[in-house]
């Protein structure tokens, strides 16, 4: 390695990482691998608190709608708050984590955001989808329970991969595995009380939700207190 820190083959190092995993190309004043372009520094702010609170909002709304809160059982109301919050919100996290180098964040914020998106056409009307299944109501509640298995699925998967992130994220994403489990369950049995369980620990996921998006905008410069996730030792 020379005295800049430049090894045969490898970007400097930061933070331990190689330059060229640990910033955006061209956002370090060593970092050639975009030689067609001047190198400058890029500051992204964090997208995950924003993507983390229009998914705790959106999931926090329904679940309530689960539970039957106030006796509400007719979740349209949704539609307006999953097109933009959940959804459209959430994806543009996504796409933004793309650019700050988060394959997990754009991964995850990307598919719950368009999970909401594809969840809020299911109640507009001009989509056709519920008007396709009229009197044919087992079959309605047999493909949302599809739908929702499809998405505890994938859940599944994303849990797996926050096993050496955070104890925040961990919780996270176990809660909102359960509760997709939960409301599969309900779908699929057709019964209450599964469901308004799985809208409980909805409502348990969403305040965990908010707490790790606070925790990633809370700092030193803008609080007088910080947020702990639980972060997990790399041996």
């Amino acid at each position: 390695m020379s005295e800049s820190g430049v090894s045969n083959g490898e970007k400097v190092a930061f933070h331990g990482a190689p330059v060229n995993r640990a910033v955006t190309p061209g956002g370090h004043p060593v970092d050639t691998s975009q030689p067609a372009f001047p190198v400058y520094h890029r500051k992204f702010a964090n997208p995950a608190p924003l993507g983390l609170m229009g998914f705790a909002g959106t999931t926090f709304f329904l679940s309530m709608i689960n539970v039957q809160a106030r006796h509400v059982t007719i979740p349209n109301v949704v539609v307006g708050l999953a097109l933009g919050y959940g959804g459209l919100a959430q994806l543009l996290a996504g796409m933004w984590e793309f650019a700050a180098g988060n394959t997990f964040g754009a991964t995850a914020f990307s598919s719950y955001g368009a999970f909401w998106l594809s969840f809020a056409a299911i109640y507009i009307p001009d989509s056709g989808i519920l008007a396709a299944f009229e009197g044919e109501e087992g079959q309605l509640v047999s493909s949302v329970g599809i739908y929702l298995a499809t998405w505890f699925i994938f859940t599944t998967l994303m849990l797996i991969c926050t096993l050496r992130s955070s104890w925040g994220l961990i919780a996270l994403f176990f809660f909102l595995d359960i509760t997709f489990l939960l409301l599969m369950a309900g779908e699929f049995t057709e019964n209450v009380k599964v469901h308004k369980a799985g809208g409980a620990f909805g409502i348990i996921t969403a305040f965990i939700a908010w707490y790790v998006g606070l925790a990633g905008i809370l700092t030193p410069d803008n609080s007088f207190f910080v947020l702990p996730v639980g972060e997990i030792r790399r041996g």
